[in-house]
């Protein structure tokens, strides 16, 4: 992949979706970013490639806006350093770097559009947010509900999603891809105002 030329810059979105690679991970909570990039890089119709930022990176268009759709190929704790990469590389400021993660806070398929704000625990964030010296990035969260009972929060994301869940996925995945779209190509309150 070649870096865009400066008249493109301002144009590109760039859009991370976090997970844990691997085929042991693949079901788990924790990867719904990596379920909602795969379904954009459907949409542009292209696939992922190894890049040199330490991420998979599927380029295309979105109803016209050009995207670098991103999954870091690091655990999740460690997603700061390929984001921060893939952001210089394609001269991307923080604050239009857009991240897809899970949301324990949120009911299950619930999808929430945000600027900044803390990590709420999530090791995922907390890395983006020191390797970009800033908490102040686009955040699309997809809530996965809190944990039964007396569950420990790090073992309930990593679990797979359940059998009803997983029933209704499909669903959800798209519509968390129709709010990136919405996000990419209108902003983040037309975004905020369409999908919450």
């Amino acid at each position: 992949m070649t870096p865009p030329d400066d008249n493109d810059a301002g144009r590109l979105a760039l859009v991370f979706g976090l997970g844990n690679p691997g085929p042991r991970y693949a079901g788990n909570r924790h990867n719904i970013g990596f379920l909602v990039a795969d379904e954009l890089a459907d949409r542009i119709g292209s696939g992922f490639k190894r890049h040199k930022s330490g991420a998979d990176i599927a380029e295309g268009r979105l109803d016209g806006v050009r995207v670098a759709v991103a999954k870091s190929r690091s655990l999740m704790n460690l997603s700061g350093g390929p984001v921060a990469a893939a952001a210089r590389f394609y001269k991307v400021p923080p604050e239009s770097v857009i991240v897809i993660h899970d949301e324990l806070d949120l009911p299950y398929g619930r999808v929430r559009l945000k600027r900044g704000g803390g990590e709420n625990g999530h090791n995922g964030l907390r890395s983006i947010s020191r390797s970009l010296g800033t908490r102040d990035y686009l955040r699309v969260r997809f809530g996965v509900d809190r944990p039964p009972g007396r569950m420990d929060p790090a073992d309930y994301v990593l679990r797979d999603f359940s059998k009803a869940e997983r029933a209704e996925l499909g669903y959800f995945v798209d519509h968390c891809a129709d709010a990136v779209r919405t996000l990419t190509t209108k902003g983040l309150e037309a975004a905020q105002n369409e999908f919450h």
